[in-house]
């Protein structure tokens, strides 16, 4: 490759545009000729990747609760390390902030007797979380979109500007939507198991009597096909009601579709007639093939750097 000489400067005297060219031609002499050795370390890549995969597709098909607790702390806390190094303040405070409010929510989810109000409360947080990240990864979709159609030119912006901000709102978004999930879930089993009506992998431990939300337990006070000041009631095709919120809840935020009381399939189309309202589903959808890349590409990289540290790859 026939590289440019640079001119004779300190790289304090150099403009960032020179520095960045200094850094590439440093970086090009020092690989040269390591073609094959870069060639061993993608194979070693590619071989842990298929690995990895594998093992992890095993562990959630056979011990799904210990793989879902390890994947929650590594979303929860291998971003925080990384910003905590790189010295990323703004996200450094907006992961503290939500961590105390959720840590105050999930305290009041696994109480023993739950209060009648807890459930509610909770979920209208972990919706509030769930609107939140819809809206910022919309924002840095529309944003990013817009740079690559040239209109920051418009208003005289440097594309990268446009760009860092539309990836910066993807990325809270995206981040704090995983975690918001991950967290309702449990709170959700925790909840419904408390409350009776509700248990993981068998029967319910009460009866559920009529006009009572199996999610909360509250009475339903609004028929079904009557108009409600706050909200209306929805019942499923197993013929049991909920509140509309709660169900809503249960199916969204928990993830869960099955009815909370017989555990019947929930037809999530027929439950979100507007079309406006199903797009809340398929972000849902995209927030579970993000876990992923959050959790485990971290720690893939970060083992794959240590295999090849141990073959003296570099």
């Amino acid at each position: 490759m026939d590289l440019h000489i640079m001119p004779n400067k300190s790289e304090v005297d150099m403009t960032p545009e020179e520095r960045r060219r200094a850094d590439h031609i440093k970086l090009h002499q020092k690989h040269e000729g390591h073609e094959s050795m870069h060639a061993e370390m993608l194979l070693i890549l590619f071989i842990t990747l298929i690995v990895v995969q594998v093992l992890l597709v095993e562990w959630k098909k056979r011990y799904f609760k210990s793989y879902q607790l390890v994947t929650l702390i590594a979303v929860w806390l291998i971003p925080f390390g990384m910003c905590l190094r790189n010295y990323w303040w703004r996200f450094i405070f907006s992961w503290l902030l939500f961590s105390c409010i959720t840590a105050l929510i999930v305290r009041k989810a696994l109480q023993k007797p739950i209060r009648g109000t807890t459930p509610r409360l909770v979920y209208k947080w972990f919706y509030f979380i769930y609107r939140l990240s819809y809206v910022l990864g919309i924002i840095g979709y529309i944003i990013a979109l817009a740079t690559f159609f040239g209109l920051n030119l418009v208003f005289d912006v440097k594309p990268s500007i446009w760009m860092d901000c539309g990836l910066l709102f993807l990325f809270y978004g995206l981040y704090f939507g995983v975690l918001g999930r991950d967290i309702a879930e449990i709170c959700t089993d925790k909840m419904a198991a408390h409350i009776g009506y509700y248990v993981p992998g068998s029967m319910p431990t009460r009866t559920l009597d009529p006009n009572v939300c199996a999610v909360c337990g509250n009475k339903i006070l609004v028929p079904e096909f009557e108009e409600g000041v706050i909200e209306n009631s929805y019942k499923l095709s197993c013929e049991h009601i909920f509140h509309e919120f709660c169900i809503r809840g249960w199916c969204i935020i928990g993830k869960k579709q099955t009815c909370p009381y017989c555990k019947e399939k929930v037809d999530l189309k027929k439950m979100f007639c507007n079309p406006w309202e199903r797009p809340h589903v398929l972000y849902g959808q995209l927030l579970d093939w993000i876990r992923w890349l959050v959790a485990w590409q971290p720690l893939i990289l970060f083992l794959v750097q240590g295999i090849n540290w141990a073959f003296g790859l570099e």
